[in-house]
């Protein structure tokens, strides 16, 4: 059981103009077993409050707390915060030439571990956790994300989560980009990863569409840097038909 607490978290960024608050106290908690799904207009602070938790030295939490059962996340550095069991999927994964996915999975999987992972048994996982991904056999020799279309980079994402088993996995738009089909192959890995380790989920859209596979049991509407409101799936629901409007007439 693992507890993931945001307590009147409070960050800023710096901009060509200087400082500027982005997060202006949010509170959240996440446990094992939860789906948190994060909506929000465009620059609502939904993509800082990730990668604030993952530790991107952009982001300078001015007040506030971050806490993984108790131990004070903001301490750690970005590979103590992983090894912890957090996990980011970026929006935009980034290119590592000359890097195959086959070492970088093995190489981020002994780090998490602490022990390179047995050969028989992870090439066993890696070949079970790609064929439910329908991703092909010949991927794991392709550099990390390089020239990958926008499905294969959230797929390698997906993979990733599956492999590291983290306790609490942020998702930072991972719907966008992504057709039909491979939302719905994306979304099978995700609700396969929840079930096999009971992990915490934080789910970061826009779009209600990938709450149609993905079940959310908490809703959290951000707007301004805050959570304007909270409710269950059927929150989503009402947000696709009214959209934020009422929201950002309230903040003017």
């Amino acid at each position: 059981m693992a507890t993931l607490e945001i307590k009147n978290l409070h960050v800023s960024v710096e901009t060509d103009q200087g400082k500027k608050q982005i997060l202006r106290g949010v509170d959240l908690t996440i446990n094992s077993g939860e789906t948190h799904a994060v909506m929000g207009p465009n620059g609502s602070g939904k993509s800082t409050l990730a990668y604030s938790i993952a530790g991107h030295p952009k982001y300078e939490v001015t007040d506030g707390e971050i806490l993984l059962d108790g131990e004070d996340v903001l301490a750690m550095s970005v590979d103590e915060r992983a090894r912890a069991g957090l996990f980011l999927a970026m929006q935009y994964p980034v290119e590592v030439p000359g890097v195959s996915v086959s070492n970088f999975l093995r190489t981020a999987k002994t780090a998490i571990d602490g022990e390179a992972p047995k050969l028989r048994e992870w090439v066993g996982d890696l070949k079970k956790a790609m064929n439910d991904l329908r991703m092909d056999s010949d991927f794991t020799e392709r550099n990390v994300n390089e020239g990958f279309s926008g499905g294969e980079k959230k797929r390698h994402e997906i993979l990733q989560m599956e492999l590291l088993k983290p306790q609490i996995a942020i998702l930072d738009e991972t719907d966008s980009g992504l057709d039909v089909d491979a939302l719905k192959v994306v979304s099978e890995g995700v609700n396969r990863a929840k079930t096999n380790t009971g992990l915490g989920l934080l789910l970061i859209t826009h779009y209600t569409r990938i709450l149609r596979y993905i079940e959310p049991d908490f809703v959290h509407v951000f707007v301004a840097g805050k959570v304007a409101e909270q409710g269950g799936p059927e929150l989503a629901e009402r947000l696709e038909a009214e959209g934020y409007d009422r929201y950002l007439k309230a903040d003017a």
